[in-house]
């Protein structure tokens, strides 16, 4: 007799069935090619990894008797305690915000913050508040715990307080989780102006929301001063900040961290990485640790990133100026890694552009539509420029406005 087998997606957990594959990740496979120019991808500049630095911290970490061995065995769950301190004297000295070593917790990257969030906050069906656009990267991070999505207006200062508190006041059921990008946010390049932050620490404060403050981009300020994080504002609710050193030493070692001052939260995610990974990968903590040691070394490499990403940048913005149809509105960011652009033509779909110019004309982006949790809008894009150079950058802007001209 046969043994009845159930199908494959009887098999699986119902969740599955929200999990995506990257939009960004599938269009690198096509800008592998040499010949494509791609503003795809939010990849920085692989000639200004510090190659050389790494590989000298390296040696002394293993050379050195007992930093050598514990760089290689298992380790805590909360992070190697001395980049645990740099994290927040870090925070200090750029920004200003005081917290303890023992409010950080060492990530996996920023990815992994984002699902240890998820995690420990949300139960199917839970609301999840977001800008509109948001993070392609923590829809999907959310998405795997059966989120519902519940967008706020954001405009040229970032999102509305006046809409995040009406959206707090009248959503059906108590969100569980506001999320934003405070500074040169991705996909649209916006910074929350200086004079809404506090107000909106203090309208979650006020509902009892959770939020969680995802910081990519803030060292890359091209222009101006840096604004006061959200975490840095005093308040009885729960603020979680996400950090990382992917976009100011190198992606590859995926080394982040999140900050939460709520011990009572923190205790909940320690355990929740536990079951994910045990603890970040050691020997990467230690050599980030060895690496920003010798702090002067470091700032004027972070200086460095930021000299070159403001001439790309520039790049960016002339040949927009130059090239772009007057039916394309986009910003024109202060820091940050993207343009954002929005093709003002009655049901005009990037998706297809994009097939067009990838093909016909060798230049890739990412289409928008990817960004807005509800998927409802379709004529909009993210240009990266830090992983081209200027006459590159150039080149492929013309050659996207060409093939907008006749789209």
């Amino acid at each position: 007799m046969k043994t009845a087998t159930l199908g494959h997606a009887n098999r699986l957990a119902a969740r599955t069935q929200r999990l995506r594959a990257s939009t960004i990740r599938e269009i690198l496979k096509v800008t592998q090619q040499p010949d494509v120019i791609s503003f795809a991808g939010g990849l920085p500049a692989p000639e200004l990894f510090p190659r050389q630095e790494l590989a000298d911290a390296a040696a002394r970490i293993l050379a050195d008797p007992v930093n050598g061995p514990n760089s290689l065995q298992y380790s805590v769950t909360e992070g190697h305690p001395p980049l645990r301190a740099w994290v927040a004297k870090r925070l200090h000295d750029v920004w200003g915000v005081e917290i303890s070593p023992d409010d950080v917790l060492v990530t996996g990257g920023s990815q992994q913050g984002l699902d240890l969030i998820g995690k420990v906050f949300l139960d199917p069906g839970d609301t999840v508040v977001l800008e509109n656009p948001s993070y392609l990267g923590a829809i999907q991070a959310f998405d795997a715990y059966q989120a519902e999505y519940l967008t706020v207006a954001t405009d040229a200062l970032g999102m509305v307080p006046d809409s995040l508190e009406r959206a707090l006041r009248t959503a059906p059921h108590p969100p569980k989780l506001v999320y934003l990008v405070p500074n040169f946010g991705n996909p649209t390049g916006v910074t929350l102006a200086a004079e809404r932050r506090e107000t909106i620490v203090r309208i979650c404060e006020r509902f009892d929301v959770p939020l969680a403050e995802d910081d990519p981009y803030g060292e890359l300020r091209y222009e101006g001063r840096h604004f006061t994080p959200l975490i840095a504002h005093p308040t009885t609710g729960t603020i979680i900040y996400l950090g990382t050193n992917s976009k100011i030493c190198a992606p590859g070692l995926r080394v982040a961290w999140m900050v939460c001052r709520d011990p009572a939260v923190r205790e909940r995610i320690v355990p929740a990485k536990q079951a994910a990974d045990l603890h970040t990968n050691t020997f990467c903590q230690y050599l980030i640790t060895e690496y920003v040691r010798d702090d002067a070394a470091f700032t004027a490499h972070v200086e460095a990133i930021k000299n070159c990403y403001r001439e790309r940048r520039d790049a960016m913005r002339e040949a927009m100026r130059a090239h772009m149809p007057d039916d394309v509105r986009y910003n024109e960011p202060s820091g940050g890694l993207f343009f954002w652009a929005t093709v003002e033509r009655p049901n005009f779909d990037t998706e297809a552009l994009l097939h067009e110019v990838a093909e016909r004309r060798r230049v890739a982006f990412v289409p928008g539509r990817a960004f807005f949790p509800h998927r409802d809008v379709k004529n909009t894009m993210r240009l990266n420029f830090s992983n081209m150079p200027p006459e590159r950058i150039h080149e492929g802007i013309k050659r996207l406005a060409d093939g907008l001209r006749i789209a």
